[in-house]
């Protein structure tokens, strides 16, 4: 079939199989080219085995191909993807691990992806089998030294009372109104998000929080198949002032407040070993979620033009690979996790170059001249539409949308 983008409402409803493919392995390369060491026996400390809890699209993909194709990383990765059939597309989740799993093994690396829900008890159980087989399979011990805990799910089922939790995007305390942008018109108009009952709250953090990271480690300990060094990192954002009512104030800021407790938590839990545990502040990126939350389409078209114009854009590879070899696993870091850089709270900040006080400024003044008739040349709203459709395999260079394709494969 020829498989064309199908969007409503900033959603993308589909997705092309030989796109997702040339993107996951543009940056494999991308990644060999730039990460310091790619190719080379792995230095002391770095990642042997990796598990990647959300590994299919966006930083949790390019965790896993900064682990794998950087430092040399067996990996097991978990995601909850549609299948992809003779007449009808799957998930782009679902075609990236594809690609994954088939460019591991042609570079000689030992990748296993497992397909399901990863809150339940069933999954964790099939993580923890995974990563003894891939540790047999490469020939190295069943210890997991690195965890990326990047799930981006609107729903969980708590295994412990089978109720199933649905998170939102909702201010607290008032009702929030944002300027918001059809990129595929250019349309800006306003969106108004109402404020969360205090169950929403609650949910939203049942979900989106630190607790299924705590269940995870603490189930990985008992399976034993943790290395006393372990690392483990969970993603966030904050962002700048004008998107907090919506975000670090609102449902998600709620969340993410818990899963900083839970990093603290994990951290106490495993100093004693010599391991521990990190929230990193990313960058705002395009992904899947951010194109539909009230405001963050007309910040993100902004602070791309004036950090692309500042010779400062980065996507999630870029980030990963300086998470990696400027952080995480920097010639101070490797060995000893206490000389990672930190924040005053204890954070790992990426998001240092948007949070910059000149970006910031020029940004804020660029969203403030912004009118339906200058928008295509005062943001990069072309960017962030060429982002948008590039995560679900359209708009990538070097791919024939008129041809034929099977979208049960790559």
């Amino acid at each position: 079939m020829v498989i064309k983008p199908m969007i409503r409402n900033n959603i993308c409803l589909n997705s092309h199989p030989k796109g997702c493919a040339k993107v996951v392995r543009d940056l494999i390369v991308y990644t060999q080219k730039n990460m310091a060491g790619a190719g080379k026996p792995a230095p002391q400390g770095a990642p042997k085995l990796a598990l990647i809890i959300g590994c299919s699209t966006g930083y949790g993909l390019a965790s896993r191909i900064g682990a794998a194709f950087g430092y040399g990383a067996a990996t097991v990765g978990i995601s909850f993807e549609k299948a992809g059939s003779a007449t009808k597309p799957g998930t782009p989740g679902w075609y990236n691990n594809m690609a994954f799993d088939l460019e591991a093994k042609n570079a000689g690396l030992v990748s296993k992806t497992l397909d399901g829900d990863a809150f339940s008890d069933e999954m964790k159980a099939q993580a923890i089998a995974a990563v003894k087989e891939t540790a047999a399979a490469a020939g190295i011990e069943p210890k997991i030294d690195l965890i990326i805990y990047s799930l981006a799910s609107p729903v969980r089922t708590d295994p412990r009372d089978g109720v199933m939790y649905r998170s939102v995007i909702k201010p607290i305390g008032k009702a929030y109104s944002g300027q918001t942008i059809d990129m595929l018109t250019g349309k800006i108009s306003t969106a108004t998000a109402e404020p969360a009952t205090e169950e929403e709250i609650a949910n939203t953090i049942k979900v989106m929080g630190g607790e299924d990271w705590e269940i995870w480690m603490d189930k990985l300990g008992e399976a034993g198949v943790l290395a006393p060094a372990v690392r483990t990192v969970a993603y966030t954002y904050i962002g700048p002032e004008l998107s907090w009512s919506i975000y670090k104030n609102g449902t998600i800021g709620r969340a993410k407040e818990d899963l900083e407790r839970a990093a603290k938590a994990i951290d106490a839990k495993l100093s004693k070993t010599g391991g521990a545990a990190w929230i990193s502040v990313n960058k705002a990126l395009v992904t899947r979620a951010s194109a539909v939350i009230p405001i963050i389409p007309f910040y993100i078209s902004c602070l791309f033009k004036v950090m692309k114009e500042m010779n400062l854009h980065e996507g999630c590879i870029e980030q990963l690979i300086r998470l990696y070899t400027q952080r995480l696993y920097n010639p101070e870091s490797l060995t000893d996790s206490k000389k990672v850089p930190v924040d005053s709270e204890g954070r790992i900040r990426i998001d240092d170059w948007e949070m910059r006080d000149d970006v910031q400024k020029k940004t804020a003044e660029r969203m403030a001249e912004i009118t339906e008739a200058n928008i295509y040349e005062k943001s990069d709203i072309a960017g962030f539409k060429h982002d948008f459709l590039e995560a679900h395999g359209f708009d990538v260079p070097g791919i024939d949308y008129d041809a034929d394709v099977d979208p049960s494969t790559i």
